[in-house]
C-alpha cells in the first residue's frame, strides 16, 4: 500500500470565520499610538488610512470574526490548501522526524498573502473606496493586492523597494498585468521619498520607507485611496489564520499533532497564519507544540531588537506600536528574502515572544538558500526566499532527531513559491550571495533615535 503524502480538505471545509488570538491572550496587547500626539488611537484617527470594519476588526476582542461569503467565494480559487508530507526530504535527511509543510504556493498570486488582500480590498470596495495604496518587498504582497484589487474594479498603486524593483522585475510585471501602477522606493512621488533621496540619493529602500510612501500617497488622496498593509497588523494576521485552521484539520487526517510548527517571519503574517491557532491549542487546549519564528539573521528584529515603542515606517507618519524593533532609520542589506526586511514586527507577535509562548531564531542567508535548493531537489518546488529560512529551520530540528532518535513531527509553512525569484537562486548558484551579520553599533545606532514615550 502507497503512503499517503498529500492530505486535502473539501471546500465544504473552508473556514467559515478567521481567528482573533486577542481574545486568548494573557495579558492584552499594549494600545497603539498617535505618530503626533503619543496618544492612544482611537478609530478616527486610523480612519484616513484604514475600512472602518478593518480598523474594528484591529481592536476586536471577539475569539471569532466571521469571513463575508463573497470572500469566500473567492477563496475558494485555491483554498483549502494542501498538507504535504514531505517523505522525500525525510529519506534524503536520513530522519526519524516527520516533516509535513502547508503549502500557500497554489494561490493565483502564488502566496499566502491574498488571503488578506481579499477581504481588505473587499472591505474597502463596501466603503466606496476607489483604490489602494500599499509598499511591497519581494513583491508577493504587491502581486496580491493587485489581484485582489482587479478581482473588485479598484485601482492598485504599490511602492515597491527599490532594491527589489531591481531584482524582481517579473514581480513588477505581473502586478502591471493586474492594472497596478508601480514605482521603485524611495521615489520622486512622495515628499517622504523626496526626502529620503534628499539624503541618501543612492538608497536602495526598505519597507519603512515604502510604507512611508504609501501612507502618505493615501492621505493626501482626499478620500480617494485608502492603504493596505501585507503583515504587522492584528486584523491582517488574523485573516491568516484560515491556514493553520486548515493545518489542524489536516494533521487530523495525517493521524498526527505537530510537536514543532515553524515559520518565517518579517511582519510576521506568515508565521501568524500557520501558528496562531496552534498556539490557541497550547493556551487553550492542553497542548505543548513548541513554536518556533524564523528571521534573517541580516534583519534580526526578534532576536536582536529592542521591545519598545517605534514608527511602522521610516519616516514617522504611521501609527506607533510597542514592537521587537532595530529602529524605523535600520536600512537592512540588500538580501534576497525581501519580504523580511522589516525594522520590526507584529504587535501580537511580539506580545508572544516576550511572553515565551514561541521562540526565534535568525538564519544567514545562504544557509537559507542551501535549505531551499535541498527542499527544490527532495519536494520538486522551489520555494521564495522568504519561506527557505522556515525550511533550513525545519531540517536543522529533523537531523537533530536523527541525532537523538526522536521520531518528532514537525510542520512549517511554505508560504509561497520562487518562480519570480529565480534571479536570487541564480545569484547563489553563481556563488555571489553572501551572508550579511549586521554590525551592533549599527543596530544600536539606528535603536537610539526611538522615540521616547
Amino acid at each position: 500500500m502507497t503512503e499517503q503524502t498529500r492530505f486535502d480538505l473539501p471546500q465544504s471545509r473552508l473556514p467559515e470565520a478567521w481567528y482573533n488570538i486577542q481574545a486568548d491572550l494573557p495579558r492584552p496587547l499594549p494600545p497603539v499610538l498617535h505618530p503626533g500626539t503619543h496618544q492612544p488611537v482611537g478609530p478616527d484617527d486610523l480612519a484616513p488610512l484604514f475600512a472602518m470594519a478593518l480598523i474594528m476588526q484591529e481592536v476586536s476582542q471577539e475569539k471569532y470574526i466571521e469571513i463575508p461569503e463573497e470572500v469566500r467565494d473567492i477563496y475558494r480559487l485555491w483554498r483549502p490548501t494542501p498538507l504535504l508530507r514531505a517523505r522525500r526530504l525525510e529519506k534524503a535527511l536520513d530522519t526519524p522526524a516527520h516533516i509535513y509543510y502547508k503549502y500557500e504556493g497554489v494561490s493565483p498570486s502564488g502566496s499566502h498573502k491574498l488571503n488578506t488582500a481579499t477581504p481588505q480590498a473587499w472591505y474597502n470596495k463596501q466603503e466606496g473606496v476607489t483604490g489602494l495604496t500599499t509598499e511591497t518587498g519581494a513583491g508577493q504582497w504587491g502581486t496580491a493586492l493587485a489581484i485582489a484589487c482587479d478581482f473588485f474594479g479598484m485601482e492598485c498603486e504599490v511602492y515597491m523597494v527599490k532594491v527589489s524593483y531591481q531584482q524582481k522585475p517579473y514581480r513588477r510585471s505581473i502586478m502591471q498585468t493586474f492594472g497596478a501602477n508601480v514605482y521603485a522606493s524611495p521615489s520622486e512621488r512622495t515628499q517622504a521619498g523626496r526626502s529620503i533621496l534628499a539624503a541618501h540619493p543612492d538608497s536602495t529602500g526598505s519597507l519603512g520607507i515604502a510604507i512611508s510612501e504609501a501612507v502618505e500617497a493615501a492621505v493626501t488622496s482626499g478620500g480617494k485611496y485608502k492603504y493596505a498593509l501585507g503583515s504587522v497588523l492584528n486584523h491582517v494576521l488574523m485573516h491568516q489564520t484560515v491556514i493553520g485552521q486548515e493545518a489542524l484539520e489536516q494533521m487530523e487526517l495525517a493521524g498526527e499533532y505537530p510537536d514543532i510548527v515553524i515559520g518565517c517571519v518579517g511582519g510576521g503574517s506568515n508565521f501568524g497564519g500557520i501558528a496562531l491557532p496552534f498556539i490557541e491549542q497550547n493556551l487553550k487546549g492542553g497542548k505543548n507544540t513548541r513554536i518556533i519564528a524564523v528571521e534573517p539573521a541580516a534583519c534580526p528584529s526578534l532576536t536582536r531588537g529592542i521591545y519598545a515603542y517605534d514608527f511602522g515606517d521610516a519616516v514617522g507618519m504611521a501609527p506607533m506600536v510597542k514592537m521587537y524593533t532595530l529602529g524605523k532609520d535600520y536600512v537592512p542589506p540588500p538580501l534576497h528574502a525581501g519580504g523580511l526586511r522589516y525594522h520590526g514586527m507584529a504587535s501580537v507577535i511580539c506580545e508572544l515572544y516576550d511572553q515565551k509562548l514561541i521562540e526565534a531564531r535568525a538564519v544567514q542567508q545562504t544557509d537559507t538558500f542551501k535549505a531551499g535548493l535541498q527542499f527544490a531537489r527532495a519536494e520538486g518546488i522551489v520555494p521564495a526566499p522568504d519561506p527557505t529560512h522556515a525550511i533550513a529551520t525545519a531540517i536543522q530540528e529533523a537531523l537533530r532527531c536523527k541525532e537523538t532518535g526522536e521520531k518528532k513531527v514537525i510542520l512549517f509553512n511554505l508560504c509561497g513559491h520562487g518562480h519570480f525569484d529565480m534571479s536570487a537562486y541564480d545569484a547563489f548558484l553563481s556563488g555571489k550571495l553572501e551572508d550579511y551579520e549586521y554590525p551592533q553599533e549599527e543596530i544600536e545606532r539606528a535603536q537610539a533615535a526611538l522615540p521616547q514615550i
